[in-house]
């Protein structure tokens, strides 16, 4: 990690790598000028005279952004403009005394001239400057500050946003998770009663891989394909123990996007969604997924009657709210979830964005 100490000789260097940079730049452009107007100065003496001179502002830069801070300028904080007068002032006569100094030692110019001659006309030409660039200065600081102020609150409200999603996401997941759980344990009671006694073992054990499963899922949101399909397997084989038959689910999905990321647990409870409304009676149910322009495309099949209100009403599960709820809370409006009649069948079709496992 970075030292506090190394980030200030970071940023001295900037300072002082900024002014010099600029004051090479001002003293060509005057050196230049003076020599094509026909003076015969010392040409090489005036120019360090010059470029020297701007750092008198690489040493003040870092105290002016100092009291930019600790005494700042805005709504409420006028009482702070004496201070900055004050330090302006004193930049203001720096300049031109550094400069008087300088060119007193080096003599440039053809004609020498006195320390006091020399500090006069720099006060004459510079001391404005001075002030200028303090002023400058404030304002670079003030705006460098508000954007990192700008930048923090974003990254604030993001880091909020997601928190916020990922519990939302969490609840939802957690209101499905149950219901697989408490579903299992019923089949499990209408076993025993049955003295079915064999395969209500059996039907604890799948739930106890179940149950391993999900507790050793990870913490994202989202899983490949392929887990989807493989837990799907395991809650048809619970299925089938407390049916007269294993329902029958067709699978075709291209093991191309098998690596597809999709949310945990959706493809059982579309199956499962699938099952209620088909009476839990072992009917055909076809699962397919395809890839199009970015998205993939989940389809569940159930070759039955439409469902009515009365079928919609008397079976919970088939309330889809939650799935819409996820499907908003992760994508946005970058996905679809729609549910179709048809004559003899019955579709749910969940269309997402088109994301692959690292």
């Amino acid at each position: 990690m970075i030292s506090q100490r190394t980030r200030r000789l970071e940023y001295v260097r900037w300072i002082a790598a900024a002014w010099i940079g600029w004051g090479s730049v001002s003293a060509i452009e005057v050196v230049a000028c003076m020599k094509a107007a026909g003076f015969q100065d010392r040409w090489t003496a005036l120019f360090f005279t010059l470029l020297a001179g701007w750092l008198v502002f690489a040493a003040a830069a870092p105290g002016v952004s100092w009291l930019s801070q600790r005494f700042p300028l805005g709504s409420g904080n006028w009482r702070n403009l004496p201070i900055h007068i004050g330090a302006a002032m004193v930049l203001g006569l720096s300049y031109p005394a550094w400069s008087a100094v300088l060119e007193w030692a080096l003599q440039p110019q053809a004609n020498p001239r006195s320390f006091r001659a020399a500090f006069l006309i720099a006060m004459y030409l510079r001391f404005h400057m001075g002030i200028i660039i303090y002023a400058v200065i404030i304002v670079v600081r003030n705006a460098i500050d508000s954007i990192r102020r700008l930048a923090q609150r974003a990254a604030e409200t993001a880091r909020l946003e997601a928190e916020l999603t990922n519990t939302q996401l969490d609840a939802l997941r957690r209101q499905m998770e149950p219901r697989v759980l408490f579903n299992t344990l019923d089949g499990v009671a209408e076993l025993v009663q049955e003295n079915r006694n064999d395969e209500a073992v059996a039907m604890i054990a799948g739930l106890s891989d179940l149950l391993r499963r999900l507790l050793d899922a990870p913490a994202g949101q989202l899983v490949p394909l392929a887990e989807e399909i493989s837990f799907l397997e395991s809650y048809l084989e619970i299925q089938s123990l407390r049916l007269s038959e294993r329902p029958r689910v067709t699978v075709d999905i291209p093991r191309s996007i098998y690596a597809a990321l999709v949310p945990p647990l959706i493809l059982q409870h579309l199956v499962e969604n699938a099952i209620v409304l088909g009476g839990l009676e072992p009917g055909e149910i076809h699962l397919s997924a395809r890839q199009a322009e970015g998205t993939v495309s989940i389809r569940i099949r159930n070759p039955l009657p439409p469902p009515t209100s009365a079928d919609l009403a008397e079976n919970p599960v088939t309330r889809l709210s939650s799935i819409r709820d996820r499907m908003a809370a992760l994508y946005g409006d970058v996905c679809g979830f729609d549910l179709l009649s048809w004559d003899a069948c019955v579709d749910a079709i969940l269309t997402v964005p088109l994301r692959l496992e690292a």
